[in-house]
């Protein structure tokens, strides 16, 4: 279970300790985040609610190793990524974790399939295997129908089941959606 402040359960999937993020805008430093523990457990479905500019997305990117805590420390799968090199974080993320953007960043030049294994790429998986990751990834959403079609050329709620699919491509530790899910959920 998803459990704000610190429970010392160090079985969590995902541990979040005194967190903080800062930005410098000019001259003033905008604090988004301070002081946040938080253990997510293995399994658990976790949504991030709400104002705009109240530190979704930058937690969201921060436990994803898409950025770096300003202090405190992300712990994930026991593997400490707060403090990794930009370099081993890439590699950390290639490997564990699977991200949908809010604006979908699907290739309409590439076919559905394609756009799935493009992540995949940067793993060492052989051609044989992601093709395998990736036809499970996309039979699973539902999706086996539409491997040569356009993301172009599918509705909203097929294209959020494509990127869930995109997400999944990879065994990740960590799903990650930042997206309007009433708008992609209205069409499924």
């Amino acid at each position: 279970m998803a459990q704000i402040g610190d429970n010392g359960n160090s079985k969590s999937l995902i541990q979040v300790r005194r967190l903080a993020k800062s930005y410098r805008r000019g001259n003033e430093e905008l604090h988004v985040l301070q002081g946040i523990d938080l253990d997510i457990d293995q399994g658990d479905f976790v949504a991030f609610m709400g104002p705009s500019g109240s530190g979704k997305s930058t937690l969201l990117n921060l436990v994803g190793g898409l950025d770096v805590p300003s202090s405190g420390t992300v712990t994930v799968g026991g593997e400490e990524i707060s403090s990794l090199s930009r370099a081993r974080l890439t590699d950390w993320r290639a490997r564990h974790v699977g991200f949908v953007f809010q604006l979908y960043n699907l290739l309409p030049v590439l076919s559905a399939r394609r756009n799935v294994e493009l992540p995949l790429l940067l793993t060492p998986l052989s051609r044989t295997r992601r093709r395998e990751h990736v036809d499970t990834a996309l039979s699973l959403v539902g999706l086996a129908f539409a491997f040569e079609v356009s993301p172009s050329l599918l509705g909203l709620g097929l294209a959020f089941a494509l990127l869930m699919g995109l997400a999944g491509g990879v065994p990740p530790a960590i799903r990650a959606a930042r997206l309007p899910l009433t708008a992609a959920l209205r069409d499924l």
